[in-house]
């Protein structure tokens, strides 16, 4: 008689789903581990997996960015994140936003009937090194994995804070001060847009900086701060004019209700597929609610803003991965044990996804005892594997996916769309050969 190929994955969020999928698909039995509903983070509050938490957007599409790139190499390897994703999509321009609840209800559903997979709710504590596992506890896990992940890494741990941004709703912005549109009119009208005058900007960041934050979680002083998921205060207490060349640059695009240009603009993002609700781009933050009404109320069109979600900010802890991990996201000390998801230090919402997918697939072979294939650095997907496995990055800290961390190409390209076509042609030739040898075992 076989025997019944078994692994345990901790964690329902997007990796841990990404890798139970993969893992289900390859005819292996998967227990998924996922705390929600009996308790939640402090960020979280549905009872859904694959929660999103920060935004509702998974950034550009299309092949002409690493992590569009990134994005088509999921799905070509049969991601459960990008089906999921494409089916919930909202306008937003050049990028892929979803409609958060709808996102996570299709993926809680697929994951809930699939015959391989068995989801147990309840808190994980222990992680048993003599069997298979993926830890995908992501970077809020509760003490007492956190605790075994201490002692299972010596304690190698490291951590960063990350912010989320606000969300208002859709009737109570002003649109005779606001607009709809996209820069360089990509998208068509996809966002609705805030114009701010010089003085108005200025009045709004001095405000800003001075505005009062709210306490950080454990009381920790000076919090290191991931730079892609920067609190708006932040940003802007850098210097007068941060913003403008960040979230609110104005370029591109035109105020439709005097014919002006701009001089900062506040941009805001469909939500949910209902067009009810809409974020507040690129304004995460930790200040204190009621400063958040106030300060953000200052912003031409949202001097009346109905807030469904105020930002939030929230440790982050991630792994000194270079030290304990292998290409294949599993421990170099404990080869049955992988991980996947931020806590490796990937950094966002599809790195984090194509995490789980990369470790449920080589998890998946070494059970079966087949050799999982090789990857490289020419596509996105290995490029991140080999960042947070490589023993020579020094200060290690999260990374999105980017062509700096690509394998070179070997010819010096200077037009960016023809260069990263070249990078993209490269990609799928590994991948569908990757596709192709998975077909096979």
């Amino acid at each position: 008689m076989n025997e019944i190929k078994k692994i345990k994955v901790i964690g329902a969020g997007l990796a841990g789903c990404e890798a139970a999928w993969q893992l289900a698909n390859m005819g292996i039995q998967v227990e998924l581990f996922e705390m929600k509903p009996k308790k939640f983070s402090p960020a979280h509050k549905s009872p859904d997996f694959a929660e999103l938490v920060c935004s509702n957007s998974f950034r550009a599409d299309g092949i002409y960015n690493a992590v569009g790139l990134l994005k088509e190499e999921m799905r070509r390897l049969g991601s459960l994140i990008m089906e999921c994703a494409d089916a919930a999509k909202v306008p937003a321009g050049g990028a892929l936003a979803v409609d958060r609840a709808a996102f996570s209800q299709a993926v809680t559903e697929k994951i809930k009937n699939h015959p391989n997979i068995s989801v147990i709710q309840e808190e994980a504590a222990e992680i048993n090194t003599d069997e298979y596992t993926v830890i995908a506890a992501g970077p809020l896990a509760s003490d007492a994995i956190s605790e075994s992940i201490a002692r299972l890494t010596k304690n190698e741990g490291l951590h960063f804070f990350d912010a989320a941004a606000p969300i208002v709703t859709f009737e109570s912005i002003n649109m005779e001060k606001a607009f709809k549109a996209a820069r360089y009119g990509k998208g068509g009208d996809d966002y609705i847009n805030c114009p701010m005058n010089k003085e108005e900007y200025l009045a709004f960041r001095e405000e800003l900086v001075n505005a009062e934050a709210a306490q950080v979680h454990e009381g920790v002083e000076n919090p290191k701060v991931f730079e892609g998921c920067m609190p708006i205060e932040i940003m802007a207490a850098r210097g007068v004019d941060t913003m403008r060349y960040g979230p609110l640059k104005p370029v591109g695009l035109t105020n439709p209700h005097d014919e002006s240009r701009p001089y900062a603009v506040v941009q805001l993002r469909q939500d949910n597929g209902a067009g009810s609700m809409y974020n507040i781009v690129g304004f995460q933050t930790h200040l204190k609610f009621g400063e958040q009404k106030r300060v953000f109320g200052m912003i031409p069109g949202l001097e009346n803003a109905e807030f469904v979600r105020y930002g939030v900010m929230h440790r982050n802890t991630y792994i000194n991965s270079p030290g304990l991990l292998t290409d294949k996201y599993n421990m170099k000390e404990f080869p049955k044990v992988f991980f996947a998801g931020q806590i490796t230090g990937v950094e966002g919402y599809i790195e984090s996804a194509s995490s789980g997918l990369w470790a449920g697939i080589c998890a998946g072979c070494t059970i079966l005892e087949k050799t999982a294939p090789e990857i490289s650095a020419r596509t996105a997907l290995g490029a991140l594997s080999k960042y947070v496995s490589n023993p020579a990055v020094m200060d290690f800290q999260p990374m999105n996916v980017n062509f700096g961390i690509f394998e070179d190409l070997g010819v010096r390209i200077k037009d960016k769309r023809e260069k990263a076509e070249r990078y993209a042609e490269r990609s799928f030739e590994e991948i569908e050969r990757i596709a192709n040898e998975l077909k096979e075992k």
